[in-house]
This record gives structure tokens, sequence and C-alpha cells, in this order.
């Protein structure tokens, strides 16, 4: 029998490695599932909506950028706006009221040939135009002269009853204004239309509805044969037509890139001496590709199909 030896005793230890990291994917998934729950509680909340909250959320489906008027609500919260033609109509209205005031005032009718009231896309516009020896303001001043302060007094009168925002430009000849101090035609037109808006204001006119006063100096002329010409220096006051009309589109009409464009105002004069670019032939069509299957309707494509104005 062979005698013991001392053999070292050998441990055997087996490590377990856990498993990696799992990354990011359940994210994903919850995600997913929270975007489901919140557009369940909006179809949830829709169905227990009072129809204006759902011509609002039409609305903003149809234009989300904010640009129609007709679309929803209106800033007051309102849902009530005024038709395109009815804003012709009173500005119509507006014009042959103030020509026949203007008639009527005996200090203003040697003036008429001088006051041009014309209707334009943009709306009304009032024009005060001046003469060889100024008319509404003082040779080379900002100041008024009483005629010019008798016929503001008059519009300020008018216009403060109505609800459209009032623009008001300053023009000026080409002629260059002699001053050392740097004073220019700038200066005199941008100062000429803020006095006529401070006198408008004083007589009524809302401080929040003249939304610009501008200064063209003579980057506008009137008479551009003839930049010298008296008849450059105005004032501009444009009862600005805000109403705007905006076809309405459906949600799938916006989605596939519909954008909502205003319409054609009856009455409006078309553009004149537009240069009209000479036509070239279209380049040749590439050939069509094959049309991608039809995608399935998705969730939020069924609470489109929810809203007012959806064509079934």
């Amino acid at each position: 029998m062979a005698p013991k030896t001392n053999q070292p005793i050998i441990v055997i230890k087996k490590k377990i490695n856990h498993g990696g990291h799992h990354g990011g994917a359940w994210k994903v998934a919850y995600a997913d599932f929270v975007t489901a729950l919140m557009s369940l509680f909006i179809v949830l909340w829709l169905m227990s909506s009072s129809e204006e909250v759902k011509k609002a959320v039409a609305g903003y489906f149809n234009d989300p950028k904010g640009t129609g008027k007709l679309l929803g609500t209106t800033l007051s919260g309102t849902g009530k706006t005024m038709a395109p033609q009815d804003s012709t109509n009173e500005l119509e209205k507006l014009k042959d009221k103030l020509e026949a005031e203007i008639k009527a005032r005996k200090e203003l009718q040697k003036l008429s040939k001088q006051i041009e009231i014309t209707i334009t896309p943009e709306g009304l516009r009032i024009e005060l135009i001046e003469g060889k020896d100024g008319t509404f303001y003082e040779i080379g001043s900002a100041k008024l002269s009483s005629s010019g302060q008798a016929l503001l007094s008059l519009l300020g009168k008018e216009l403060k009853t109505l609800p459209n925002s009032l623009l008001i430009e300053g023009h000026t000849d080409a002629t260059p204004y002699s001053s050392d101090s740097g004073y220019s035609n700038w200066d005199l037109s941008a100062d000429r239309a803020n006095a006529a808006r401070r006198l408008l204001q004083q007589d009524g006119v809302r401080t929040d509805q003249v939304t610009q006063v501008r200064g063209y100096a003579d980057q506008m002329l009137r008479d551009k044969n003839n930049p010298n010409d008296p008849s450059n220096r105005r004032i501009s006051i444009l009862v600005k037509n805000d109403i705007e009309s905006v076809p309405t589109l459906s949600a799938d009409e916006v989605v596939k890139g519909a954008s909502p464009l205003p319409l054609e105002t009856k009455g409006a004069a078309p553009a004149t001496n537009v240069a009209t670019p000479p036509t070239t032939a279209p380049p040749a069509a590439p050939p069509a590709k094959p049309a991608a299957p039809a995608a399935k309707p998705g969730l939020m494509d069924k609470i489109k199909a929810m809203l007012p104005g959806k064509k079934k």
C-alpha cells in the first residue's frame, strides 16, 4: 500500500456575471404608453366638451399659425367677425360721408382737389396733398396750418367711431432739406406723420387705434417723373381693412400641406403697370414613382375625424 502524500486542496469557485446594462428601450415604451394615455384623455375631454370648444379646437387644426381670423374664436373669445363685404361697404359709406362733409365746410371746399379718398385692397386711404405754398403744413416744418388742423379734426371725429386700426405715413419731395443740424427729409416726414397722429388722438382717436406711424422721406414719390413736384409732399392716413376672408380647410387638407389663403375681395382694383416675366416652358417632369401603400390611420387621425369640418 503506497504511503499517503500531502496533495494541495483545489477549490473551484464559479464567478457568475450579471447581465449588462439594458439601455433605455424601456423609456421609449413608457413614453408611448404615456402619449397614448394622454390622447385617451383628450378624446374623452372632447366628447364631453361643448360645441364652442370643439369649434375652437377645429379652428386650431385648420390654421395652427393663427393667420385666419374666421376660424375657431377671435382674440375676444366670441368667435364672431365681420364679413369682408360688410367691411368694404362700411368703408364706402365712410368715404361718401367724408366727401360730403368736406364739401359742406366752406374753409375746406377750396382744398377738395388736394384731398384724395380712395378704397384699396388695404382699406380706405386718405391723402392730404400739399400745394406749392404749403396747404396743411407750414413750408419746411411739421407745424400744422389752420386748414390742416380743421381737416384732421374732422377726420378724427369720424375715425374714432370705427373699430379699424389706422396707419399714418409721411412723405416729402426730393428737394434736400437745408439744415446744418442734420435734420433731413426723413425727420420731416416722420415728424409730420406724428403731428397728424397727435391731433387725431386729441379729437378722440384711441391710443391703440393708431398701430403704425411711418416716415418715408422721398422714397415713395407720387409723381416719379417730377421728384420735386409739391404733390409728392403729402400725409396718408390708411383705415386698414383688418378683416380677411380665409377659406375653411379640413384637417386632412392641412396635413397634406394646404394653406388657407385670403379670398379675392369683390371690387378690388387690379394691379397695373406690373412687369410680367417672360414665360418659359417648364422642365420635363421626372418619371412618377410608384405610389406608397396607404398608411393605417393613427390615433391623431381618429381625433381629427371627430372635429367639426371634417369631410366624411
